[in-house]
């Protein structure tokens, strides 16, 4: 165990090869560490996506997750997928010396030139004791990127931004630490949507939105008031989406 540079109060236990950080950082949880502690891996050999999707994980890029404990109640939780997308993306300037190099694609994607960096998982669960415990899971392409059937990918190295692990990682912790303290600030949500839409992609343009139960699609006209996808319907009507994939015109 070890502490962050800066952030005395985190806590960071490495480990060359892990099955999932998610995973390790949901079982601190459960035997009762405090938060603010975060599980970074070399290497996952069970890393996963939205919907349980394997995500390729091999050495070079950046996997970590958070561990946090009562970050919110109610509707503000749906917020944390935009507290984690946008603090990613602002690292991602910070270790690149960049200005809004990466694009957010509802809820937390991150998309260079239409290519996704980046993989955003958030889980949570509710412990014995009363608290819910939130993990916030990271994957950022910095040396490789995986072939994926419905999304082009790119990771730093190809886009020109030789980037390591221990740049990413601090770069990453901080801009989260910030993130959250402007979340839970006065007027904070506010600011995140504000913030987050400068950096969406696609906003009044048409998207499709698929579903497990199929997809349906309109224009995306930007957020609702605690983060869920606005869509304009092709009768007019305005509906909010809580989840689903987002696809852009007749492509990804």
């Amino acid at each position: 165990m070890r502490e962050v540079a800066g952030l005395p109060h985190l806590r960071v236990r490495a480990l060359a090869e892990v099955g999932s950080t998610n995973v390790l950082a949901m079982e601190a949880a459960r035997a009762g560490d405090p938060g603010g502690l975060w599980i970074l891996g070399g290497r996952q050999v069970e890393g996963r996506g939205r919907r349980a999707r394997p995500w390729v994980s091999e050495p070079g890029n950046l996997y970590a997750s958070y561990l946090v404990l009562d970050p919110a109640s109610g509707d503000r939780l749906a917020q944390l997928p935009l507290v984690a997308a946008l603090a990613l993306s602002e690292a991602v300037d910070e270790m690149c010396g960049t200005y809004a190099l990466a694009k957010l694609k509802w809820p937390n994607d991150l998309l260079v030139d239409g290519a996704k960096i980046s993989g955003i998982l958030l889980e949570a669960t509710s412990l014995p004791n009363g608290s819910r415990a939130v993990v916030m899971g990271f994957g950022l392409n910095l040396v490789h990127h995986p072939d994926l059937a419905d999304y082009r990918a790119a990771d730093l190295a190809g886009l020109g931004y030789q980037v390591d692990v221990g740049q990413a990682f601090a770069a990453l912790a901080g801009s989260l630490e910030r993130r959250l303290v402007s979340w839970n600030g006065e007027a904070g949500g506010d600011r995140l949507m504000a913030d987050w839409q400068a950096r969406a992609t696609g906003l009044g343009k048409a998207i499709r939105v698929r579903f497990d139960s199929g997809e349906t699609h309109g224009i995306f006209e930007g957020l609702d008031e605690i983060g869920r996808l606005r869509l304009r319907l092709e009768d007019g009507t305005l509906t909010s989406v809580s989840a689903g994939d987002v696809f852009f015109g007749n492509g990804s």
